[in-house]
């Protein structure tokens, strides 16, 4: 048995690899990732696993995503820290989840299941497509829907909606809005990032994260890149470097 880890906790990711080995020993662990970007390069360069541990939150982004780009056709159990309802739906369709941290007894449970798993595949040859589908149609968590600020002395609620994108200026996150009004913020891009829909938001790289309603175009640019045009003028050229180039397209194609 082939196993793919997807985990950006290099600790954890250890320690479930170490488990599996003991629990089976003929299986055999082909890589451990900590990203979507990688796991969409990995399942597209590589055969499909037999089975895959993937944790929820990757370092750029939920999981989830990763269904979008890459036809996934084995079982998944899910790893995560957080007990979230939608997990019920995976557990119903046959696909188990492990809550962290995690125990020997978890995954004895989560390969019990999986075998399980494969042999009513193999009774219901059309269940295969059934979760992919499930999978792919799962709503992921909505985001957030406002921000509150501060300026000239009062706090004022921003609807995420109304926000054009962020970008880092002098050291400091900000809020554009699409009526071009500037607010700024005490939170990290990064804890922002987590914070809204990965459906709405991009993180083009590190100084901004743009709305997909706030997108004009898109451009070719020098070296594989790619050029964002906005309807609501950056202070700065927005560019896509190319090792992120075929994500951000499928992203804009996904909607």
């Amino acid at each position: 048995m082939n196993v793919l880890i997807i985990e950006d906790e290099i600790k954890a990711a250890g320690s479930l690899a170490a488990l599996i080995m003991k629990i089976r020993p003929e299986a055999k662990v082909v890589a451990q990732l900590q990203s979507v970007t990688s796991s969409i390069k990995y399942l597209t360069e590589n055969e499909q696993p037999d089975l895959i541990f993937m944790d929820i939150q990757l370092s750029d982004g939920l999981s989830f995503n990763i269904f979008k780009s890459v036809k996934i056709s084995c079982p998944v159990v899910f790893c995560t820290a957080f007990d979230d309802y939608t997990l019920d739906a995976f557990k119903a369709n046959g696909v188990d989840y492990v809550l962290k941290p995690f125990s020997k007894d978890d995954i004895i449970s989560a390969f019990k299941k999986v075998d399980e798993l494969k042999n009513f595949f193999q009774q219901n040859a059309n269940s295969v497509p059934q979760l992919n589908d499930l999978l792919t149609k799962i709503n992921t968590p909505a985001g957030k829907k406002n921000f509150l600020v501060f300026r000239q002395n009062k706090y004022i609620n921003i609807p995420t909606d109304s926000i054009a994108f962020f970008y880092i200026k002098h050291e400091t996150t900000v809020i554009k809005t699409f009526d071009q009004q500037e607010y700024m913020l005490n939170q990290s891009l990064d804890q922002i990032h987590a914070m809204l829909s990965p459906d709405q938001f991009f993180r083009l790289n590190r100084q901004y994260l743009v709305n997909f309603a706030a997108i004009k175009d898109v451009e070719h640019y020098f070296a594989r890149k790619l050029l964002v045009n906005l309807l609501v003028p950056a202070p700065d050229k927005l560019l896509v470097n190319k090792e992120k180039v075929q994500i951000f397209l499928s992203w804009l194609e996904n909607r």
